[in-house]
């Protein structure tokens, strides 16, 4: 068989640091004088840093000056990575590390890409960073997910076709992205939420090996 390669997001893919980023933003519109909410939260899944604040400013009708901006930006990154240092083996998803032991006793090459720009970090907190043969994150990509950019640039470190690449995501925008980029979509959530995907798993567990084996080896 032809080589195939796997290629995963990080946040509700690997680990949760989704309620990380939801108490880091909560902290930051409370300190502002308005409240968010869960679901808001579930909104801003995939979505930059910047945008997200953007859109959270837009929700509690506040405008700030540019410097103010970047400063709350700061802050919010600062009280969410107090939160990821205190990340440990114990936070990757159950059934992930079921899937990374077969695809590293089947040689099968896999890589990150996620539009963290803490993902590098995170991965050696929870001790995985050895096991990926290349991480793109948000610091090496200029184009934001649906575009396909972060996983073309995963592929290509790969030396993988993008048509040859398996894609794990947990948002619309990622699903969006591994089909743009021609790549196979695997939903990680809500099948409502992920449609577009061409498989959808509520989580991991669900994943059994012998249809990852099967979907190799297609």
């Amino acid at each position: 068989m032809s080589q195939k390669a796997i290629i995963f997001d990080l946040d509700g893919v690997i680990v949760d640091t989704a309620k990380f980023h939801f108490l880091a933003w909560k902290k930051l519109a409370n300190d502002l004088g308005f409240d968010f909410t869960k679901e808001q939260n579930e909104e801003l899944k995939g979505v930059s840093r910047v945008d997200s604040l953007k859109k959270i400013l837009n929700w509690g009708n506040k405008e700030l000056s540019e410097e103010e901006f970047n400063r709350q930006m700061q802050l919010k990154n600062e009280n969410y990575l107090s939160y990821v240092n205190e990340m440990d083996k114990g936070e990757v998803l159950p059934g992930v590390q079921k899937v990374l032991d077969y695809l590293e006793e089947n040689n099968i090459p896999y890589a990150l890409g996620s539009a963290s720009k803490n993902a590098r970090h995170i991965l050696e907190k929870i001790d995985l960073k050895d096991g990926f043969s290349a991480i793109v994150d948000g610091t090496d990509v200029s184009k934001a997910k649906p575009d396909p950019e972060v996983f073309l640039i995963a592929a290509e470190k790969l030396n993988v076709a993008p048509q040859k690449c398996i894609v794990f995501e947990d948002s619309v925008a990622g699903v969006q992205a591994a089909n743009k980029g021609e790549m196979t979509s695997i939903g990680i959530g809500e099948e409502k939420t992920l449609q577009e995907a061409d498989y959808i798993f509520n989580d991991f567990t669900e994943i059994s090996i012998e249809f990852l084996k099967n979907l190799l080896q297609k």
